[in-house]
């Protein structure tokens, strides 16, 4: 009997292999975002709920403190910087072409050390009010007043002269990608040089001055010194409080979160608010702006207005510091200064290369692999830059300490050794801080660098036999190398700024550059300070003379 029925032979389905790049992208998203999400665990299941105690004593007043302040430095950095961006692109006055790069200075100097400036500057005791009694012939603070120095409306003042550049940038490339013909057309119809720029020029700049303006704010939401400095009692300060003083974790981590939600809505409100908002250049009609040029009392009130910010923000800090560092030689010989600055260096310069050199892996994969988690990821992994240092500082300290603990108490177990804080005794945990907190800088800079990248040079490469890892480094690398190095120094300098997220991760007896400045000047020691401080300025210098290059 013949058999109709054949055997059919069963194929073993393929096991889908993991892609190493897709997996290599996800972790280090997840790396990236573990700080934030252990600050909500920890504020939602906390070992003693304060949130009653908070709302009914402090957090309304940090509350309010932030907000006056965020609201205060927004307008008067948006204020100087717009105003400043107006004058620069629409004039030419006596000095515009130094004082177009002078007003970007300010950037090199940490808001903490405008603030240390600024009270030595004005205080009693300063030059300032020393000089008025002398030539007025007062006696004592009775005779005359001088406003209150270390003040809210003193902190709004330095961290606006500190943070006004990220306005101006933005605000003067818009107005120099405007149309000179939409300004001849207003000219046409009678419009004054104040109309001009409240009907024409603002509109049409306001996404990029919204942009900076919000830039200002979480920055100013981020500051520790000064605010610590002038007694302003903000939410970042609170975290500080809460957790170093009352020894409340789960208290500080509720804190931290209201500055998310805090964040977040900010961002929000900034995207709302340019959502309407369309402007488009024709080619056919676009002609650039041909500055005007001034004369007379105009002319050097342009100058005035340009070069007063660069004075508050840059020329005031770098004279009180210098003169203090050239009066107190000997601080330069301090053991501390030393070994703060190979730490400064160390932390620094490890922190910069791997988040480069991630931000690089995270949007290579995306564009190599295409898989739909890590492209969903990788604009979520820019949310460490709008998070305040000291929020990091929460997300990353107790849960690294609960894994010291347990590789620590494994150990000892196992292998009878003591092996102690190996995460949080070293200088691991502020390095992985530095990195969740500018990771939004590396992975622009490479989003950026590669996308200007014709698909057809990698497409020809792999063709050709070039791994992904080849194509990589033969292809991307070489035609990004500028780029990269922009983004390298760019982080490093953050890094040797970075005040808040240090002095909570830091390990006893670890000082940088930024935590010394912040140590000496607390005590009012402001000679050992300066040398210190004029360290972290020079880096801050090479970074801002590199941004003006790049912008010309």
């Amino acid at each position: 009997m013949i058999d109709y029925f054949t055997q059919v032979k069963t194929i073993p389905r393929r096991r889908p292999r993991l892609d190493p790049w897709s997996v290599g992208a996800v972790l280090i998203a997840a790396l990236v975002l573990m700080p934030i999400l252990s600050v909500l665990w920890l504020a939602l299941t906390p070992e003693e709920n304060i949130w009653p105690h908070l709302i009914a004593t402090t957090l309304p007043r940090y509350l309010s403190n932030t907000a006056i302040l965020m609201g205060g430095v927004a307008l008067l950095a948006a204020a100087m910087g717009t105003g400043a961006a107006w004058l620069i692109s629409m004039y030419r006055f006596p000095l515009a072409r130094w004082l177009e790069w002078l007003l970007l200075l300010p950037l090199a100097i940490p808001a903490y050390v405008g603030a240390y400036a600024l009270v030595d500057f004005m205080e009693y005791a300063g030059p300032v009010q020393t000089g008025l009694r002398a030539v007025f012939g007062w006696q004592s603070a009775r005779d005359y007043w001088f406003p209150e120095i270390r003040s809210r409306g003193a902190a709004i003042v330095v961290l606006a002269a500190a943070l006004y550049p990220y306005v101006y940038l933005l605000s003067r490339a818009a107005f120099r990608e405007q149309s000179g013909c939409s300004y001849e057309v207003a000219r046409a119809l009678g419009s004054g040089p104040f109309a001009l720029f409240w009907r024409v020029g603002l509109p049409l700049a306001r996404p990029a001055i919204a942009a900076g303006a919000a830039i200002v704010m979480m920055e100013t939401v981020n500051d520790f010194g000064v605010v610590e400095y002038f007694a302003v009692q903000t939410l970042t300060a609170g975290i500080f409080s809460v957790w170093l003083e009352s020894g409340n974790a789960g208290g500080a981590a509720q804190i931290a979160t209201v500055i998310l939600i805090l964040i977040l809505v900010l961002v929000a409100l900034e995207k709302v608010s340019r959502r309407n908002l369309r402007f488009h250049n024709l080619g056919r009609h676009h002609r650039p702006l041909i500055p005007i040029r001034l004369t007379g009392a105009r002319a050097w009130a342009a100058t005035l207005a340009c070069a007063l910010p660069v004075a508050v923000g840059f020329v005031l800090p770098v004279g009180v510091i210098s003169a203090y560092a050239l009066g107190n030689p000997e601080g330069w010989a301090a053991p501390g200064l030393l070994r703060a600055l190979g730490n400064t260096l160390m932390v620094g310069g490890i922190a910069a290369l791997g988040t480069v050199a991630a931000g690089l892996f995270l949007v290579y994969a995306v564009r190599l692999t295409g898989k739909s988690l890590p492209r969903l990821l990788l604009p979520v992994t820019t949310i460490g830059y709008a998070a305040p240092g000291a929020v990091l500082g929460v997300g990353l300290l107790i849960p690294m300490a609960a894994l010291d603990n347990a590789l620590a108490d494994s150990a000892e177990r196992m292998f009878g050794i003591t092996i102690g804080l190996t995460l949080t005794g070293s200088a691991f945990a502020i390095i992985y801080a530095y990195g969740v907190r500018f990771f939004a800088i590396a992975q622009g800079a490479a989003d950026a660098a590669m996308g200007r990248i014709a698909p057809s040079l990698p497409m020809a490469a792999r063709s050709l036999g070039r791994t992904a890892r080849g194509t990589l480094a033969e292809i991307y690398l070489p035609l990004i190398r500028s780029s990269v190095g922009t983004a390298l120094l760019l982080v490093f300098v953050d890094c040797v700024k970075e005040l808040p997220a240090t002095l909570l991760l830091r390990p006893f007896n670890f000082n940088t550059l930024a935590t010394r400045v912040y140590d000496k000047a607390s005590l009012e020691n402001l000679g050992d300070a300066a040398p210190a401080a004029l360290l972290v300025s020079a880096v801050g210098l090479a970074a801002v003379a590199l941004l003006a290059r790049t912008n010309r």
